[in-house]
């Protein structure tokens, strides 16, 4: 049986590093660098523009969240934990959104 803690809910920035095609390699978290150790997870989900903002720009997409899930480590010993960020339409940062141990 596998242990599952239960999931902490955030609204942290992070900052991420990526790869030459857009994939995060690592986040700064907490003081600390987590690499990511396995493949991650994309998605898009959407963000209601009208209850931030009373018009949206001409050609901008302030629909669509950028949704990254993945698994990450502070070196080769330490257990994996799933983090999930996500970056708001017109914004460049990235928040962590929940952080949790289950693999």
């Amino acid at each position: 049986m596998t242990a599952v803690h239960d999931e902490i809910a955030l609204e942290t920035p992070v900052d991420v590093r990526f790869t030459l095609d857009g994939t995060p390699l690592a986040i700064r978290y907490d003081g600390r660098i987590w690499a990511v150790a396995a493949d991650p997870l994309r998605w898009f989900e959407r963000e209601p523009w009208w209850d931030t903002q009373r018009r949206a720009p001409v050609g901008v997409d302030v629909v669509n969240v950028k949704v990254w899930r993945v698994q990450v480590r502070i070196n080769s010993a330490s257990p994996l934990r799933t983090m999930e960020i996500r970056r708001r339409p017109l914004s460049p940062s990235w928040v962590l959104s929940s952080i949790n141990d289950a693999v």
